[in-house]
């Protein structure tokens, strides 16, 4: 028998955290976050944690202070003698800056790696990495989870048919395919070409979604102009209707005011992000359930293949 872990939250993903150590059936562990005049920070354990084991979450959404409070976390859980320092991230930023696509750039996502390793962390749990090849940057386990764990049974439950799986861009073809083979349904792929960063210049479609219901898929919605523009595309090409579900809300600038005014008929997200109340067209699924069944199957040293559906 194991003794109990110990669940503890950044200030990022509070509510979501709440959730998940309900659902692991316990409450949060007792932690003060003292803040400076200067806006400088400081977490502190309200209670014993050696020879434990820890889990730590909190997003790594920007600003950076959200990443830098994980680091504070995991330093504090090691300075205390935990066994075990689990970092919870359901959302890794900086996941986007995976390679050098230009000169004199970093790679942030390594660099993120590495300071959680040197922070403490024996082990990392996220969800859908903007790039799968992320999981190599660590030299600790890394338990990647995936949505489609709780996106695909919401699909099925719409009882469409004639449906068709769409990625917006070609680096989403893989999941697109993964999940047209899963649910037996056709794959079509968005082209866009960008003259800069978040700003696209031409799209258009390969394949055909001629009276169609199209759902789009991606790991994560930012600005929402490409999944607008993609389901605005689709509509003019025939198609009957369009979702989309994309696991990661980042909505920044002005996502909220696009989705809605898109041709888009639901954005199905998860909670890895809090999103805004009064989003009609926004749906969130939790993901408090899924991480709280691993992160128990991890504390007991069991297999979690079976938390995925693909």
């Amino acid at each position: 028998m194991y003794p109990d872990a110990k669940i503890f939250s950044g200030r990022n993903s509070i509510v979501l955290s709440q959730a998940i150590a309900a659902e692991y059936g316990q409450e949060l562990g007792g932690m003060t976050m003292t803040t400076f005049s200067d806006g400088e920070f400081q977490p502190c354990f309200e209670e014993s944690i050696r020879g434990g084991r820890v889990f730590l979450i909190n997003s790594t959404t920007p600003p950076a202070d959200n990443l830098f409070e994980m680091l504070q976390m995991i330093d504090a859980a090691k300075r205390a003698s935990a066994k075990h320092i689990t970092a919870v991230i359901p959302y890794f930023g900086y996941a986007r800056q995976d390679r050098k696509d230009k000169p004199r750039v970093p790679i942030s996502a390594k660099l993120v790696a590495k300071m959680l390793e040197t922070a403490g962390a024996t082990r990392i749990m996220t969800m859908d990495l903007h790039a799968d090849q992320i999981q190599g940057f660590f030299e600790v386990p890394v338990d990647h989870l995936f949505s489609s764990a709780l996106f695909i049974p919401d699909i099925e439950k719409l009882g469409l048919e004639d449906v068709t799986i769409a990625s917006p861009d070609m680096g989403g073809s893989k999941r697109a395919n993964a999940y047209g083979n899963y649910l037996g349904a056709e794959v079509v792929i968005c082209y866009k070409q960008r003259k800069k960063a978040n700003v696209i210049d031409k799209m258009t479609v390969i394949g055909d979604v001629q009276g169609r219901n199209v759902i789009l898929l991606d790991d994560m919605i930012d600005t929402g102009g490409t999944l607008t523009k993609a389901a605005d595309m689709l509509m003019q090409k025939g198609a009957k209707s369009v979702r989309a579900y994309c696991t990661h809300p980042v909505l920044s600038g002005a996502a909220y005011e696009k989705i809605e005014n898109s041709a888009l008929e639901e954005l199905v997200v998860t909670n890895t992000i809090p999103i805004k109340k009064g989003a009609k067209k926004i749906r969130a699924i939790s993901v408090s359930d899924l991480f709280a069944g691993v992160m128990r199957k991890v504390h007991s040293h069991e297999s979690i293949s079976n938390s995925f559906v693909m």
